[in-house]
């Protein structure tokens, strides 16, 4: 067994797990945090997207003692005092989802894309942006709809979607 410490949502864990323990398994396990979802387990679906060290990954894609000593910030760790982050209120808004399968790892991978490509996103920079994250319900209509919302709403000195 190995010992896994992370940083997951502001605050710090440890537990053991095998060494072939992936990390989406040991945050859903482990630290009980099940809004990160196992879709495909082949680094395909991109149900289990999380940011480690302020980047979005897709978790089934690592091993936890990879990750050791990283923070972490899961769909749990987004919302802040009770106010849903400006993405989540965007697809809660815009109906970005339907069976909200695949929504946690949408939400994750579009506060990363808008975080690292800026608020005036394109729709054709959302939907490349989104391409490692299969929605079998909708359209991606709503899901850009919300991303680019979300942008609009995170500029800096304007206030969150509600």
């Amino acid at each position: 067994m190995a010992k896994v410490t992370l940083t997951v949502n502001g605050r710090t864990v440890s537990g053991e797990c095998e060494e072939r323990t992936l990390l989406v398994h040991f945050i859903r396990d482990k630290l009980g945090l099940t809004g990160t979802h196992v879709g495909c387990d082949t680094n395909q679906c991109g149900a289990c997207v999380i940011h480690m060290d302020g980047k979005s990954i897709k978790s089934c894609s690592i091993l936890a003692v990879q990750a050791s000593g990283s923070s972490i910030t899961t769909i749990e760790g987004l919302a802040q005092n009770g106010e849903l982050h400006p993405v989540q209120a965007a697809f809660k808004e815009h109906h970005g989802l339907q069976c909200g399968f695949c929504t946690p790892g949408m939400v994750m991978t579009a506060v990363d894309l808008i975080n690292s490509k800026g608020t005036s996103l394109t729709e054709e920079d959302v939907r490349h942006g989104l391409e490692g994250n299969i929605c079998r319900c909708t359209g991606y209509h709503n899901i850009v709809k919300s991303v680019l919302s979300a942008a609009d709403a995170m500029q800096p000195g304007r206030q969150a979607a509600e």
